[in-house]
Order: structure tokens, then sequence, then C-alpha cells
């Protein structure tokens, strides 16, 4: 579901209420044992992106240690319609 290769989270899979804590919990461990920021988030093996997996990136960008300390690439086109939805585009650093 999640794997840290180079700088770069990858997210594969679904996001959903039933392992949205997991998930959470897992990049969250992985985010904090960074020295190094930014890292970058790939949504690209993302099946979906729903208001569910849009929360647990923004719970992971509240408890990164850096302002800047997250990037987010490959956003489906579902999650971006509710970033702009939601006004999160300023707060979200999008990256192509």
């Amino acid at each position: 579901m999640i794997k840290l290769l180079n700088q770069e989270l990858v997210l594969s899979g679904k996001i959903d209420f039933a392992n949205a804590e997991a998930v959470y919990r897992q990049g969250l461990g992985l985010i904090q044992s960074q020295a190094q920021f930014p890292l970058v988030v790939n949504l690209a093996e993302l099946e979906q992106g729903n208001t569910v997996a849009l929360a647990v990136l923004v719970q992971w960008l509240r408890k990164t240690p850096n302002a800047q300390g997250l990037q987010f690439k490959a956003v489906p086109e579902k999650m971006l319609k509710i970033i702009q939805a939601c006004h999160l585009q300023d707060d979200l650093q999008l990256i192509a």
C-alpha cells in the first residue's frame, strides 16, 4: 500500500474507511523517519481519489515537521476536484 523509494512515498491500492487509520499511521511513521524534506507523495498508483484519501493526506501534512515538507504528485482527477472545491490548492503543494 505504501512504499518509500528515493524521497518518494508511493501510495497504491485504495484508501477507504476500513483502512484509512492504518494507512495514516504507516505513512506518518515513514514521514517522521525522514531527515530530509520535501518528501514527494506519489498518487499515480492510487485506485481512487476520494475524500477519505484526501483526509489522510491533509493529516500527514499537518504532522510533517516542515511546512513545505510534502509535495503531491500524480493527483487523481477526482481528488483534484475535491481539493479545488474545498479551496485546499494553496495548502497542498501539487507538482507535475
